[in-house]
């Protein structure tokens, strides 16, 4: 072994060595921030006007400027109003405009008999069940007979049982885009009103509580109505259907003829208290209780739990023409001494017409003149 070699030295006479960092530069490269602060100009401090040229990208107009909310990644201007499904107030946190959001792609639900079965949790007619529970004809009889028998000239104007649709494919349909629906909207499906914890109890929910009293549910309206829950635990829904709408967002309409004075459905969700949920975003909390005590007073609030209700529009109840849309009517009733809200066809409905009712009842609170 040669002493190159011995040594660490390359055979080519090349001593590779570290680099040594470079001297620091004479003097400062950068200024304080002292010194720039002192330099800088006063900046204009903002006015009222500041924001008076923004324009609704939708209607192109400034006008109610408190209702105008901006993207936090555009900076353009959108009317709470004019958005499609309509903004219900300003978000809480980042907001994105239809532009800057990617359109959501809906994954339809697998339309597979067992995933629809365990995703509704249908259950089979039981052998013991009596017979008027399974299904409406035995029901129909038995209140018409009634009436014969007790003489009523002027029958008073019922619940009626819903129709469901004979093909059992077709009720698939049915019930798969109201799956997809409530999946897309990252919902459980519930036929119930839900007392979760931290919100109202159910021993809240007293319809002795309301303001001027609540409508008490007829006995065989109540069992219309617990018929139509019955039938729906079996996978006889009603004849509805969820179709995404571009500008609406989901909306529901109707699969077949639907009488007037059918039920449609309830209103179910998470039952908390009013104020606690007065500056909530979900775009569909319905008033449940309205007590002498507000503090008292309940909502329903189906953001993470509920069913159809969920989807059927509102109406733009401050013009007629709006007020011609509406097929259902919403009406809060005392079942038990306990309030529900009840979802009832208001006259005779046509296969393809969208359900519309007056989100507001006789409440007139909600601001429905912006609905399409």
């Amino acid at each position: 072994m040669n002493r190159e070699a011995a040594e660490g030295v390359p055979s080519n006479c090349c001593v590779r060595k570290r680099t040594a960092a470079p001297p620091p530069a004479s003097g400062r490269k950068y200024k304080s921030m002292a010194e720039i602060m002192q330099m800088a100009k006063p900046a204009k401090s903002f006015t009222g006007d500041y924001y008076t040229d923004v324009l609704c990208q939708q209607c192109r107009s400034g006008e109610l400027e408190d209702k105008i909310i901006l993207c936090d990644r555009c900076d353009m201007g959108y009317h709470l109003y004019c958005l499609r499904p309509i903004v219900v107030r300003v978000p809480k946190g980042p907001w994105y405009c239809p532009s800057c959001t990617r359109e959501k792609t809906v994954i339809r639900f697998p339309f597979m008999q067992k995933k629809i079965i365990d995703f509704f949790r249908i259950q089979k007619c039981s052998n013991a069940t009596p017979k008027e529970n399974c299904g409406p004809s035995n029901y129909g009889r038995k209140r018409r007979r009634r009436s014969m028998i007790l003489g009523y000239q002027k029958k008073p104007r019922r619940i009626l049982v819903f129709t469901p649709s004979k093909d059992p494919k077709q009720r698939l349909e049915q019930m798969s885009s109201l799956a997809t629906a409530l999946t897309s909207s990252n919902m459980e499906f519930s036929n119930d009103l839900t007392y979760m914890p931290g919100m109202a109890t159910r021993s809240a929910n007293l319809a002795i509580l309301e303001k001027g009293g609540m409508q008490v549910l007829a006995r065989e309206d109540k069992e219309t109505v617990e018929l139509c829950r019955n039938m729906y635990m079996r996978g006889e829904c009603p004849p509805l259907v969820v179709v995404l709408d571009s500008r609406e967002g989901f909306t529901v309409h109707a699969d077949e003829d639907i009488k007037d004075m059918t039920f449609i459905t309830e209103y179910t969700g998470d039952v908390d208290y009013l104020n606690k949920r007065e500056h909530d975003e979900c775009d569909s909390v319905m008033t449940l209780l309205l007590a002498t005590n507000p503090s008292n007073s309940l909502v329903i609030c189906p953001d993470k739990r509920g069913n159809i209700a969920r989807f059927i529009s509102g109406i733009n109840n401050h013009t007629q023409e709006g007020r011609k849309k509406q097929n259902v009517r919403c009406v809060r009733y005392d079942v038990d001494g306990e309030c529900r809200v009840l979802l009832v066809a208001c006259r005779d409905i046509s296969r393809g017409e969208r359900l519309y009712y007056d989100y507001n009842g006789y409440e007139k609170e909600y601001p429905t003149e912006h609905f399409i």
